[in-house]
């Protein structure tokens, strides 16, 4: 039984957030899938199958926090499973988990449009816009109300301590929209000259509540006292199943030398410890709208989000478990 180089090499990445971002983050399990099942030597059905469940532990154990990654594996190995368990032969399971890979990267990049079609509804020429983080949905809202001919300008969060605002930052400039670059701390500051807030989440939780990088959460506090509107972009595949059934999400907590530099941190006091968690929760009060590919919902309509799209999530085990 023999997991592929390539799918220790993403799942590395996606842990040490080379490949960031959930939608990103998804989209590569799946297709570190795809090559587990292109690559896979396994010269029968009991062997591949084993291989693949094991490449996606690998992979489902990376990032605790983000359900996007999980919800990619699920659909992919669900699909693979059904087959596995109906018989198929080694090249007919093969063909599924590969045209599923296929088929969820697909509808993945399709979704980012679609999000960026509905959101783009709800900005206005002249807006300003505050985000934060690195969000491929939050992006595809602003890029598309500008290329809609809407003057739009943007204050971007730097979002500390990986600066992925900065990302942020460069593509929106890339696509000809202004920028604004501020620190973490000046949100609130520069708030009263926001007309919206955008942002994208990493998880979604049955109540409505968004799980999302860090500083999301004072974000949309701020935005509600100032009576901005807060929209999240998000696919459906970033809401949480197990969150029917009243699991916590495990919020991530990193290495503290993402805060503090190694041999800095040598010489600080033994009795001060470093935090490092990687995101917040935003409670739905603090959510006006959750922008999916289906449309546009308000927090408390997750729950029949959920019930379409991972309905059959709660009636199985993980398929990548015994």
């Amino acid at each position: 039984m023999e997991v592929v180089r390539e799918v220790r090499e993403i799942a590395e990445k996606i842990k040490n957030m080379e490949i960031r971002g959930a939608g990103k983050i998804a989209r590569s399990a799946a297709y570190a899938l795809q090559l587990q099942a292109e690559k896979s030597k396994a010269t029968n059905v009991d062997e591949f199958w084993k291989e693949m469940k094991q490449a996606a532990k690998i992979l489902y154990e990376t990032r605790p926090t983000a359900v996007s990654l999980p919800n990619a594996l699920r659909y992919v190995m669900h699909r693979g499973k059904i087959a596995y368990s109906s018989g198929a032969d080694l090249e007919q399971l093969r063909f599924v988990i590969i045209n599923a890979a296929k088929e969820f990267i697909h509808n993945s990049e399709k979704s980012l449009e679609r999000i960026g079609e509905f959101g783009a509804k709800r900005i206005e020429d002249g807006d300003v816009i505050m985000t934060h983080c690195h969000s491929k949905a939050a992006i595809s809202v602003m890029k598309t109300a500008w290329e809609q001919g809407k003057d739009i300008k943007v204050i971007v969060t730097e979002t500390r301590p990986k600066w992925q605002g900065k990302i942020t930052a460069k593509e929106l400039a890339s696509y000809g929209i202004p920028v604004i670059y501020v620190v973490d701390s000046a949100a609130r500051h520069y708030m009263k000259m926001t007309d919206k807030v955008v942002m994208g989440a990493d998880t979604i939780t049955v109540n409505g509540a968004v799980i999302n990088k860090i500083g999301t959460a004072l974000i949309a506090l701020t935005a509600k006292e100032h009576r901005v509107w807060t929209m999240i972009a998000a696919e459906t595949y970033k809401f949480h199943p197990e969150t029917m059934l009243g699991q916590l999400v495990e919020i991530e907590m990193r290495d503290p030398t993402e805060v503090i530099p190694e041999e800095e941190l040598k010489t600080w006091p033994k009795n001060i410890e470093v935090w490092n968690p990687a995101f917040d929760v935003t409670p739905p009060e603090y959510v006006d709208v959750i922008i999916t590919e289906r449309g546009i919902i308000p927090p408390y309509a997750a729950i029949d989000i959920l019930k379409e799209e991972f309905g059959w999530a709660l009636k199985y085990t993980e398929p990548w478990e015994d």
